[in-house]
């Protein structure tokens, strides 16, 4: 009896030992949190402003039909690439910058720059640079660490390559579980205010598609969430904005920061 008392205090220690790191982890990896270093996660809040942007991309045809949508809303956002999407889809990339849209790096391949080497952080995203400069003649100052997990050491690579780390301000939607466009939209909206930034994915983790995976790449629901976003927030009086142009507001309403 005695042994099984013990096993039972073990276990309960480590699962309250578990819960507790969990709990700080999801704290710490906040998108608003500045633990690890000052990063961008809203705009003012005094303009009624937001910006739009895309993770895990290129990826035809679902980006270019997002690219039809925010041209005939003549809207502009920012898409944050995967180093390896960019190198298969370059003539993707060509068009959002052609379209009016910004760039950022989202790394080479999607992997958690917190398990990586600095060295292994800075290749990454030196190489996504190396494949936007490719495609477009173009280089990107901004970047967002895939799903959003940064350290000090990533911080500081990113910073040291003259990135200005970006986050966001509305909750996730969970699209990548491709709901319908409807609650995306809906998990979006109640929670945009002056300045926000949204997140919605056009690929999925820079995957490159083929007909044997196609339906994890699937963003149909994503292009009507655009759509619906877009419209809903115009009719609202809200400006969309790049990050870029958020980076430049912010600025020069904060010039002593």
């Amino acid at each position: 009896m005695k042994r099984l008392q013990r096993w039972v205090r073990v276990l309960l220690s480590t699962l309250l030992l578990v819960a507790v790191a969990f709990v700080g982890y999801e704290i710490l990896e906040s998108p608003a949190n500045q633990t690890f270093g000052r990063t961008l996660v809203h705009g003012p809040q005094n303009q009624k402003i937001v910006a739009l942007t895309y993770d895990d991309g290129p990826n035809p045809p679902y980006t270019d039909r997002i690219l039809d949508v925010l041209d005939a809303e003549h809207v502009h956002a920012t898409f944050f690439l995967v180093g390896r999407a960019v190198a298969a889809y370059p003539q993707t990339v060509r068009r959002e910058v052609a379209s009016g849209n910004a760039l950022g790096n989202h790394s080479w391949d999607h992997r958690l720059l917190i398990v990586m080497t600095p060295g292994a952080v800075r290749r990454s995203l030196e190489r996504t640079d190396d494949a936007i400069f490719a495609s477009t003649g173009t280089h990107t100052h901004i970047m967002r660490p895939p799903f959003g997990s940064r350290d000090w050491l990533v911080l500081g690579e990113a910073r040291h390559l003259g990135y200005t780390p970006v986050m966001w301000s509305v909750p996730l939607a969970k699209d990548w579980e491709d709901p319908p466009a409807t609650v995306i939209a809906n998990r979006i909206l109640p929670y945009v205010a002056n300045g926000s930034i949204i997140v919605l994915h056009d690929g999925n983790r820079g995957i490159l598609c083929s007909a044997a995976n196609a339906p994890i790449c699937d963003r149909s629901s994503d292009i009507e969430a655009t759509k619906i976003i877009v419209q809903t927030l115009k009719s609202r009086g809200y400006r969309f904005v790049t990050i870029p142009e958020l980076l430049a507001t912010h600025t020069s309403a904060h010039p002593a920061e």
